[in-house]
């Protein structure tokens, strides 16, 4: 049984909602972690849990990586995160989605939601129309359109810092880089990593998703999953898939000298940044690197720009280079340093937060 109030005071939660309606089939769950920054943004997962149990325990995670990721992109928004369980291929509907909109608006600003796993701009347009508090909407609604455009974009500035890093130049040129998930954000991180004159290998439990990127990169090598991926031999590993892949055998396992992917949530359990250091693997965490997404819905709020919210999402690549130097000046691994970062912020711009404006 998941612990919703948590297990230490950085992972309590401020609040939990559980979403029902019958007729339409919604079964929904909204977490906000905090709001010391602002209102939460994070966005709505829609995937066919085994147990509602494990979709708890996912989005508790989710919304805490989203205050995390938020106040290291710089955003004035705290974290939160929703999950709808059921298959969106079959359960996904008008009077879900809208459904779902109403439990977002009632929530009277304190979430924003977007799009994630199974969700897509046109589905926030539907949200939208019971809720003013979407983002991730498409051009059309005056919206970003696909976040994944500027999540790969952020992810690739991260593995310049990490490149830059270790082989002391921010270049992928030459090198070798699994990438394991090549889905929304994958297959345009490919892309990306081609330009720049890196070697690709893939993997991905979707055999279209290969075949997509084959007929665009017939030089791309293929390999079956994820366990034979992280064994190869390759400089860079980039999980874009679910969460949770790197485990004890996996970072056992690893040949590649840096992980930096857009998966949240890829660390298995608390520890293994401890092993991928005593291994000599630069971990960039998770949550730094594939907040361009993030950067890119939010910046929605305030009328979208393209240039403007690019630009801020090319400053991942200074906050990851810092973040590496924190972790070794104070001799702790990445993602203990970004914690440390991000957890600074909040306490500090949420106690200026507390200073009375008056009635």
């Amino acid at each position: 049984m998941t612990d919703v109030f948590g297990s230490s005071h950085k992972d309590v939660h401020e609040q939990v909602v559980f979403c029902a309606d019958e007729q339409s089939g919604l079964r929904a769950i909204i977490a906000i972690h905090n709001t010391a920054l602002g209102p939460a943004l994070g966005g709505t997962r829609f995937y066919p849990y085994e147990s509602e149990s494990a979709a708890l325990a996912d989005v508790l995670n989710l919304a805490k990586g989203m205050a995390y990721k938020n106040a290291l992109a710089g955003l004035d928004l705290g974290g939160g995160k929703a999950v709808i369980i059921g298959d969106p291929a079959r359960d996904k509907s008008e009077a879900l989605l809208r459904a779902y909109g109403r439990f977002v608006q009632s929530l009277g600003g304190r979430y924003i939601t977007a799009c994630d796993v199974g969700t897509y701009s046109e589905d926030m347009d539907v949200v939208a129309r019971e809720s003013r508090f979407v983002t991730g909407r498409t051009r059309a609604h005056g919206g970003a359109g696909d976040s994944s455009i500027l999540t790969a974009f952020g992810v690739f500035q991260g593995m310049r810092a990490s490149a830059e890093r270790v082989y002391g130049t921010p270049s992928l040129h030459g090198r070798r880089v699994g990438v394991e998930g090549v889905g929304k954000v994958g297959h345009r991180l490919v892309e990306l990593l081609y330009e720049d004159g890196a070697e690709v290998v893939i993997c991905d439990v979707d055999p279209d998703a290969v075949e997509r990127v084959r007929r665009r990169r017939p030089e791309v090598d293929v390999v079956a999953d994820a366990v034979e991926l992280s064994a190869s031999d390759i400089d860079v590993f980039a999980p874009c898939a679910l969460g949770g892949v790197l485990d004890d055998a996996t970072v056992a396992s690893l040949r590649a000298r840096i992980v930096c992917g857009a998966a949240n949530n890829q660390l298995a359990h608390p520890g293994v940044e401890k092993q991928l250091a005593e291994r000599g693997i630069l971990y960039a965490p998770d949550y730094v690197v594939n907040a361009g997404g993030v950067i890119q819905v939010a910046d929605e709020i305030e009328g979208f720009d393209m240039e403007r919210a690019r630009s801020k999402a090319t400053q991942i690549y200074d906050t990851t280079l810092k973040i590496f130097r924190i972790a070794a000046d104070e001799g702790v691994p990445p993602a203990v340093a970004a914690d440390r970062l991000a957890e600074r912020r909040m306490s500090e711009v949420g106690r200026i937060r507390g200073i009375w404006l008056g009635r």
